[in-house]
């Protein structure tokens, strides 16, 4: 016959020890729950990872293997030099590169200053409220779809121009193109430069100002060169946006590859060609057919050389406060 003890009929001192193993294996037991949860984290962010990664490297395989093709039959020199891209006569790809840069470079041109004033307002002069109202719509620039953009180009953007500067200007050209990616990528320089703004200690914009220094010389002199390494990686990452446009180019600039500077001709950017090949009407496993392969290659080379390169201006001039 079997004699249950309860708790309350314990010694006192025996009581404590029984509390206190009570005690120590719920600690074991929440110890071994949270190392599983631990290791389920670590595989689940693992596992996210390992997918990142191996979608790069599928891209960049099909990318390779697809425009193996291409370079069998297109020499690299001819690709990569010639001034005439009118395949499958001729597949000189700079007029493409020309019109993929002229558009980057015009958007940078009013994307960098107005998206740098802005975080400079955002960060040191706007009030609370005045930020909680004008950060959203800067954003929300970000948010509108691509080809919104396009049809805001010819629609009022070349209109516009039309009737105020360039009355002679045609439908489809790089200016409008240039100015509507600009609007585009200007939520990306405003707010990733205002966040690199706001990193800077206080501390040492107080020191400027007890120094005698004005509101403007500690913006000039003290915080965006402390800045520096975020602003520059905002403004790179945004040029890479920009090289990278589609739906809003195509619209916007036309579809003719050519080799010119001036903005207000027509002219087509790389990621346009590819769309408009995609389209079908090039044979599949035609070298027709193969030029958006040879062409998203070089697209993503120079996209990644200006990835590295932000990279790169981060670690040289990357400010350090402790």
């Amino acid at each position: 016959m079997s004699v249950q003890i309860s708790e309350n009929s314990m010694p006192k001192e025996d009581k404590a020890v029984h509390q206190q193993d009570k005690v120590f294996q719920n600690n074991l037991t929440s110890i071994s729950l949270r190392k599983w949860r631990e290791r389920i984290a670590r595989a689940l962010t693992f596992l996210c990872a390992g997918i990142s990664i191996f979608t790069t490297l599928a891209i960049v395989y099909v990318l390779i293997s697809q425009s193996w093709g291409f370079f069998k039959n297109v020499s690299l020199t001819e690709f990569l030099t010639g001034t005439n891209w009118q395949p499958p006569r001729s597949f000189g790809v700079l007029p493409l590169v020309a019109g993929t840069l002229q558009i980057a470079v015009g958007a940078g041109l009013l994307a960098i200053p107005i998206g740098l004033f802005s975080a400079v307002y955002l960060s040191e002069y706007a009030s609370a409220r005045a930020r909680n109202i004008i950060k959203p719509v800067l954003e929300l620039l970000a948010g509108i779809p691509t080809i919104v953009y396009g049809f805001f180009a010819v629609s009022f953007v070349t209109p516009l121009l039309q009737k105020t500067l360039i009355p002679d200007l045609p439908i489809y050209n790089a200016l409008s193109a240039s100015i509507v990616v600009g609007i585009m990528i200007l939520p990306m320089v405003a707010s990733l430069s205002e966040e690199a703004l706001r990193a800077v200690p206080h501390e040492l914009r107080e020191g400027g100002l007890a120094l005698g220094a004005t509101k403007g010389e500690v913006v000039r002199g003290i915080v965006i060169p402390g800045a520096l390494s975020g602003v520059m990686s905002a403004f790179l990452l945004a040029l890479s946006r920009a090289v990278g446009e589609t739906m809003a180019v195509t619209l916007a600039a036309g579809a003719q590859p050519n080799l010119t500077l001036d903005p207000r001709e027509s002219i087509e950017t790389m990621s346009a060609y590819i769309v408009l090949v995609s389209q079908g009407e090039a044979p599949y496993g035609s070298l027709e057919y193969q030029t958006i392969f040879a062409v998203g290659l070089y697209l993503f080379a120079i996209t990644l050389v200006i990835n590295l390169l932000a990279l790169r201006l981060v670690t040289k001039y990357r400010q350090k406060y402790t």
